[in-house]
């Protein structure tokens, strides 16, 4: 069964069955402008299984920062990451002009199980500090594996039934988007 994106009024009830079920949720952190990136990721993490908060469908979050209201900003993120069990840092160049990405680990640092994700031709050299102290996924084999570990299960498994796909398959839907393998 695919997971959901907790951020989604629309999955607001079953968000809620889901946390009380201890359905394991990834919130993605991640700078504005790699949305893009970020949407095929979490596509990809619910395909596992795995519900998501990605903020892009929380129309409260979208509110408060039109309305310019750092309080209701930083409600809103904290309810996203007290319902979440995993944050997925999502690494680009762009992440060290982010204002909200360090303070959402700082944050969720205690409150839940914190990882890195490099984007595409990110090098280790260019990982900032605060990110060199959580496990980086390198590419799409080390997000399998990541993916296994949340579920508890072993990744030919994941693969049998199509939740997570193996390189070899032709192309892989997050090629445009991660290295396969560092």
């Amino acid at each position: 069964m695919a997971g959901i994106n907790r951020a989604l009024k629309a999955n607001e009830s079953k968000a809620r069955v889901n946390l009380i079920s201890s359905v394991k949720c990834v919130f993605i952190s991640h700078h504005k402008s790699d949305l893009a990136y970020c949407k095929k990721v979490a596509a990809y993490i619910m395909n596992a299984g795995i519900d998501v908060y990605l903020d892009e469908y929380d129309y409260d979050l979208k509110y408060q920062v039109q309305t310019n209201n750092p309080a209701g900003v930083v409600r809103c993120i904290k309810k996203g990451i007290n319902n979440s069990s995993h944050m997925l840092c999502v690494i680009s160049p762009s992440t060290i002009y982010s204002k909200w990405v360090p303070w959402e680990i700082g944050y969720g640092y205690d409150k839940t199980t914190i990882g890195a994700l490099t984007l595409k031709g990110i090098s280790n050299a260019s990982l900032l500090d605060y990110i060199k102290s959580v496990p980086v996924v390198r590419g799409t084999k080390s997000l399998n594996t990541y993916l296994a570990g949340i579920i508890g299960r072993d990744q030919p498994v994941l693969e049998s039934y199509g939740y997570i796909k193996t390189h070899s398959d032709s192309v892989h839907s997050l090629d445009s988007v991660l290295d396969w393998q560092l």
